[in-house]
């Protein structure tokens, strides 16, 4: 419980250190016009209050990752809680914290037009495909997955097929209509129940019979499970994810000033690190790693996160805290649809205050998620992880051009590009979805690929600060 404790009050203390060292460097400008008030068109630019843009940020980018991610981590022992601390501080929460800052600055730019902007054209093609390969995963997981999850909180009374019916019919209109319609209006509720449904889990658990496992080197790796890299991968969401910079910008459009980015986005970072403690402290202290294994393996973590919540809070309250779990990846869900109909309508320039224009994009994209719901969920969860944390190291890439051509210090966020960047790269290579090696002959060749990645960064990045820089960094 002591590594519990100190682990949730490391995450706390890092908004008010770490995070406030992190915004002064970046140094945000309260007088300056912030995009929702520069570019104000009543669907995706709207000013809303930080309360708001936080709980939306928030539901935004903690999907069933922050539950299912360090569920599947907790296999790995308490080193998993290691990874969320560190992570999350020091990675995930930068991360975000800087991508939702530089899109602010950039009009709310959307992660592909950034990468062309910082790290060359080439580049805006490569992360518009991964973005929404990464978008169209996200929102096909997040409608199978609280689909399976109501359909346990039924009983099996309504098919999953109908469940699936229902969300996607929710995600098309979260998708079309004005940012303030429907998510503006819903998320409050959603994130009351989010809440105490993921607190309530957490308090119960401090107070139960059962014990939350000590960080100890005897328990760092059990039942010898590779933990690099498959552990970053495994916990993505909580601790460092590529998916929040394809959700950042939708709130840098509705942010009302830049004074408030470290709440909204280094803020809420943390808090869905704090979710991602609970339920991996859960999984551990309710499960021993056989049983978890077994029934990780007999469907999804769905069947964990029923188990988890009946048992310490009863049939009531473990409603509510699965109807939480439900409500995460519903609320990453809708939005991963709308990031990739407004990064396709920015890539192919096709302005979106007609409803129309937002159905010519909407309608293929829920078509061809629709035929990614046949897929086998581990296997698109594997893709995902992947597609997830290759779009962070890119977003970590652009937050270090950015820095290192404004003369500040850029290694906050070169450490955690080139360390996500490696893993990367040794997962693909060892993987069987990638190329199968050998896994030390994955780190060997992961090792080479990244140090040619950093010198093309630093060739890049000389060349960047040799031209105007005013031109690379000019913001409205």
């Amino acid at each position: 419980m002591i590594t519990f404790i100190v682990s949730i009050a490391l995450l706390v203390a890092a908004y008010f250190t770490y995070g406030k060292y992190i915004e002064k460097l970046f140094g945000p400008m309260a007088s300056r016009k912030t995009p929702a008030y520069a570019n104000q068109d009543g669907i995706d630019f709207v000013p809303m209050n930080k309360h708001k843009n936080s709980l939306i940020q928030l539901l935004n980018i903690a999907g069933t990752g922050p539950i299912f991610g360090p569920i599947m981590g907790a296999l790995y022992g308490p080193v998993a809680f290691l990874w969320i601390v560190i992570g999350c501080i020091f990675a995930g929460a930068v991360h975000d914290y800087l991508t939702g800052m530089i899109s602010i600055r950039n009009k709310g730019a959307h992660i592909p037009e950034l990468a062309g902007k910082f790290l060359g054209a080439a580049s805006k093609h490569l992360v518009n495909f991964f973005a929404l390969l990464l978008l169209l995963l996200v929102g096909t997981v997040f409608v199978t997955t609280p689909a399976s999850l109501l359909a346990i909180l039924l009983d099996g009374k309504v098919a999953v097929g109908i469940l699936i019916g229902l969300i996607f019919v929710y995600y098309f209109l979260s998708t079309i209509l004005p940012i303030d319609k429907i998510i503006g209006r819903l998320y409050p509720y959603f994130g009351a129940v989010l809440l105490i449904g993921t607190f309530g889990v957490g308090i119960a658990l401090l107070f139960s019979e059962y014990k939350i496992p000590e960080l100890r080197l005897e328990n760092l790796h059990p039942d010898n499970l590779p933990i690099f890299p498959m552990l970053f991968f495994t916990i993505t969401c909580g601790a460092l994810s590529g998916f929040h910079a394809t959700q950042s910008p939708i709130i840098s459009r509705t942010t009302q000033n830049e004074s408030q980015g470290r709440y909204i986005f280094y803020g809420m970072m943390i808090a869905e690190g704090i979710i991602a403690m609970i339920w991996a402290a859960a999984a551990m202290s309710i499960f021993d790693g056989q049983t978890l294994s077994s029934i990780i393996s007999s469907g999804t973590p769905s069947a964990v996160v029923n188990e988890v919540s009946m048992t310490l809070l009863g049939a009531v309250g473990g409603t509510i805290a699965v109807l939480g779990a439900i409500v995460l990846p519903i609320t990453s869900g809708d939005t991963a649809f709308r990031a990739a109909r407004s990064i396709i309508a920015d890539y192919i320039k096709v302005d979106q205050q007609k409803v129309l224009k937002r159905l010519m994009i909407a309608v293929p994209l829920f078509a061809v998620s629709l035929v990614l719901t046949q897929i086998d969920f581990a296997l698109l969860w594997r893709y995902f992880s992947w597609a997830n944390q290759a779009t962070a190291a890119i977003a970590l890439w652009i937050a270090t051009m950015y820095l290192y051509i404004q003369g500040k210090n850029y290694l906050v966020s070169l450490a955690p590009a080139i360390f996500i960047t490696y893993m990367v790269f040794v997962y693909i290579l060892n993987q069987k979805i990638g190329f199968n090696l050998d896994l030390n002959l994955s780190f060997i060749i992961g090792l080479v690929l990244t140090i040619i990645t950093v010198a093309l960064f630093y060739a890049k990045a000389r060349k960047n600060r040799a031209d105007d820089v005013e031109t690379v960094v000019a913001v409205d």
